[in-house]
């Protein structure tokens, strides 16, 4: 597990303009991502501010660790966090030795472009990725709308249930959802038929990049599982509940949420979530017994996650009147039930194993009440009770035009807050 040093240090200020107030992005952050200038190709660049700091330019020109900017020289992250954790941290402080000293001005400033200028992309390429339902909450909010006396199935506080989802279909932030179409089955019909889904809905969770690989066969330890997380981003599951209602037994989801999984495009590193560790939550009396090979004293004494997440909505209405998002909830990641170290530690735990650029969902983060639940499912509660926003409309799930938007932020006392940047998508009519 990654710790605490130098670049932690809430005083630490760089001459980057405005990055030592940014929200998201001040010297303590450092994210790693994939751009490309107005002019230019795909590379790898860190997020300073409203700036991004072009890594392989730097590396080109021999100004970053030795041991690193081979990869650096390549556009994607897959051969960077192929390399041990000790690479990147090197990489770490180097960049922020720079960042912050005298004499890095006339070395970065060249290779510094303007984000608004430049163009993200996925960070990785993604081999796998698999989407777990660590969200207690949701899980029986959810479960509660369809099996009232049983809203958790048993194996629920055993194992971390996953299913794998479709690698294809991740997009960063920004590319347009189209409302998919499937076969769906309303109650008072005999047959199911094909058509465009109609509650269309938006899941809050975390993504955990994958750092490193495991020989086929050999599991990961749940006390060495925090060393394989690379970092972290925003991930929007968007999710077609009359597609899912039909199709989810008895393999689980499958065209209800292949078809767009949105992602924030900067990695928030391993290295800089040092700081942002918090004792997992203690189990409600009568809970199972964790099984061994899921249970580690370091992982649950700072393996959950000091992280708030937010969703919002915005209307094309609200944006033609240039009205800001409305907050639809706000919500701890230490809700979730199982930490991400168990996530891995269970997911390999079979002889599986992941590779660097693997993608992990956490599954959606609800709190214990309205306030904190982290898709309209629940809010709306299945429809049932829709939301009235400042305009006026009404949403029980999302129309076409609609624009969700999720944010995060890293937060402890005693050290600089962190962001996320967003995550956002607008759905669009589906296509003929």
């Amino acid at each position: 597990m990654s710790q605490i040093d130098h670049s932690h240090r809430a005083d630490a200020s760089t001459w980057v303009d405005g990055a030592d107030h940014h929200p998201d992005f001040p010297v303590q952050n450092l994210p790693l991502g994939v751009f490309a200038p107005a002019s230019g190709a795909a590379r790898i660049g860190t997020a300073i501010g409203d700036y991004i700091l072009d890594l392989s330019a730097m590396a080109a020109q021999g100004h970053l660790p030795q041991a690193v900017a081979p990869a650096l020289r390549r556009p994607t992250l897959n051969p960077l966090f192929a390399l041990p954790a000790s690479a990147r941290r090197g990489l770490r402080h180097a960049l922020f030795e720079r960042l912050t000293g005298e004499d890095g001005y006339a070395l970065l400033h060249p290779h510094l472009h303007r984000a608004a200028h430049c163009a993200m992309h996925l960070p990785f390429q993604v081999g796998d990725y698999t989407d777990f339902y660590t969200g207690i909450h949701h899980a029986a909010n959810i479960g509660r709308q369809f099996r009232p006396d049983n809203p958790l199935l048993p194996n629920y506080k055993h194992i971390p249930i996953a299913y794998h989802g479709r690698a294809s279909s991740l997009r960063v932030s920004g590319e347009p959802l189209f409302r998919p179409r499937g076969q769906i089955k309303p109650a008072a019909d005999d047959a199911p038929r094909y058509e465009p889904c109609r509650p269309l809905d938006y899941e809050l969770e975390l993504g955990i990049w994958i750092a490193g690989e495991n020989p086929r066969g050999a599991p990961v330890p749940v006390g060495d599982a925090a060393d394989r997380i690379g970092g972290y981003c925003l991930l929007n599951d968007w999710s077609a509940r009359d597609i899912q209602a039909w199709e989810y037994q008895p393999l689980g989801p499958f065209m209800a949420k292949n078809f767009l999984t949105s992602l924030s495009p900067w990695v928030v590193t391993q290295e800089a979530m040092a700081p942002f560790r918090l004792p997992q939550r203690a189990r409600a009396a009568g809970d199972p017994a964790i099984l061994p090979h899921l249970l580690h004293e370091r992982d649950q004494a700072g393996g959950a996650l000091a992280i708030t997440l937010e969703a919002g909505l915005r209307t094309a209405a609200m944006r033609a009147a240039r009205q800001p998002a409305h907050r639809l909830s706000e919500v701890g990641a230490d809700h979730m039930y199982w930490t991400p170290a168990q996530m891995i530690a269970h997911h390999t735990s079979n002889g599986c194993n992941l590779r660097p650029g693997d993608l992990l969902g956490t599954g959606t983060i609800s709190g214990p009440d309205r306030t904190g639940f982290g898709s309209l499912m629940e809010i709306a509660t299945g429809g049932a009770t829709p939301i009235t926003l400042p305009n006026g409309e009404v949403r029980a799930f999302l129309e076409d035009g609609d624009e969700i938007i999720f944010r995060a932020k890293a937060e402890k006392p005693g050290y600089r807050s962190i962001g996320f940047g967003i995550c956002t998508g607008v759905v669009t009519a589906a296509m003929p």
